[in-house]
């Protein structure tokens, strides 16, 4: 194809030694007798990490690893912007009829969250486990795809960027996987592109209570059924997460520049940030030290900077009063649209779980499933049930079979 050009992961190793310098340079704050997670980042952890960073880790490990995957750019413009050269990672699989896939991250994610569920959905046999083309994006300003310079970058224009990917790939019709922004953007995406977007499953509990004049049904059924045990769990988290987790939000999405010149500045900066998500937003992931230095470098080694990737916050959110589409994100709900099919998987330490009554507002839900486990990053938490649950939504007799039909739709080429 046109303009779809074989990648490579390889930092230069000067980026390398720069980073081991400022490693080696960091200056820490003090911290208060008895200090613990809800003051942020300890400091005896991010003193062991940076230590580890510094003196242990092996980035050429992780990037040989990562270069086992088979990665592209190719360069795609938003209406308005100027084009990007986006980074992604795609293999079609085997199975004749595979369903196209586009897996969205969100922050502080990036494509490598998918990595751990890219072969094996590739590998289903097409008739007991569906089979998968997929494709985990970088979205711009993230990862190693580049980043704009022109203000308004928003929602929308993410959406375009991840519809026109798949549409350069050759896909008419496919479904879609998000969490977090990738639930902002998977759910512009069937909004703006129904026509294309079939399917989307979601791992991102995020919306308000029914109401009478929009939802009658579900009100009725909000009003008489009682929460469960698990709901009120999951509301219990979600005043955590508003009243003692959400400082970030408004910072990033207010004063994203203030913040930059530290994240852009200091990798200590960058890992403190950055760790406290991974440490409150998992279900007790036993993380390594490797897994989060890999995590963070792909944030330091990123072709936009480590500070590109908050403006995403500024934008989307300054953005929700002036399109339908950012109204209805702003509400945390959707219009119906019933043939775009939703799926969701509910986990426990998400960061607002909230009752079905609510999430199945958002439009045709075919498939709802509670997890036992897992948090916010679930594609990494819990990949094996991330694969069960996209197999049983799309094979025979669940909520999303046939929502694209083989071949058709399959290189069709809506004009970018």
């Amino acid at each position: 194809m046109a303009d779809i050009t074989p990648f490579q992961i390889s930092v230069p190793e000067a980026q390398i030694e720069d980073l081991k310098a400022r490693l080696a340079l960091a200056k820490f704050p003090d911290e208060l007798e008895q200090a613990g997670w809800d003051l942020g980042s300890p400091l005896g952890d991010i003193k062991r990490l940076v230590a580890y960073w510094r003196d242990k880790y092996d980035w050429r490990k992780a990037e040989a690893e990562m270069n086992k995957f088979p990665q592209y750019t190719t360069t795609i413009q938003a209406e308005g912007f100027e084009p990007l050269k986006i980074h992604f990672i795609w293999r079609k699989s085997n199975v004749e009829n595979a369903i196209p896939l586009l897996f969205v991250h969100g922050w502080p994610g990036t494509f490598h969250e998918g990595l751990k569920i890219f072969d094996k959905l590739v590998d289903g046999d097409g008739t007991k486990d569906p089979a998968f083309d997929v494709v985990l994006i970088s979205l711009p300003n993230f990862g190693f795809s580049e980043g704009t310079k022109k203000r308004g970058f928003a929602t929308e224009q993410y959406a375009e960027t991840c519809n026109k990917l798949m549409l350069k790939l050759g896909y008419g019709e496919y479904v879609t996987q998000g969490g977090d922004w990738g639930f902002y953007i998977t759910r512009a995406m069937s909004l703006m592109y129904p026509q294309h977007v079939k399917a989307t499953h979601l791992n991102f509990d995020f919306a308000t209570p029914p109401t009478w004049s929009e939802h009658p049904f579900l009100s009725l059924q909000h009003a008489l059924t009682p929460y469960t045990t698990r709901e009120k769990e999951g509301l219990a988290r979600k005043k955590w997460f508003w009243e003692e987790g959400s400082g970030y939000r408004l910072e990033q999405g207010t004063k994203p520049q203030t913040l930059g010149y530290a994240l852009a500045d200091s990798p200590v900066a960058l890992l403190g940030w950055l760790y406290e998500k991974l440490h409150d937003w998992t279900d007790d992931y036993p993380l390594t030290e490797d897994e989060v230095c890999t995590w963070i470098s792909l944030y330091w080694f990123s072709t936009a900077g480590p500070a590109a990737n908050i403006r995403i916050y500024y934008e989307a959110i300054h953005s929700w009063n002036k399109s339908s589409v950012g109204k209805v994100t702003r509400e945390r709900t959707a219009e119906y649209i019933p043939h775009v099919k939703i799926g969701y998987s509910h986990q426990p330490a998400e960061l607002q779980p909230v009752p079905r009554t609510w999430t199945k507002k958002l439009g045709n839900v075919v498939f709802d499933r509670d997890s036992e486990r897992g948090g916010h990053f679930f594609a990494y938490e819990m990949p094996d049930q991330l694969v069960t649950d996209l197999r049983d939504m799309f094979r025979k007799g669940g909520g999303a079979y046939g929502a694209v039909k083989g071949k058709k739709g399959y290189n069709e080429g809506a004009k970018l």
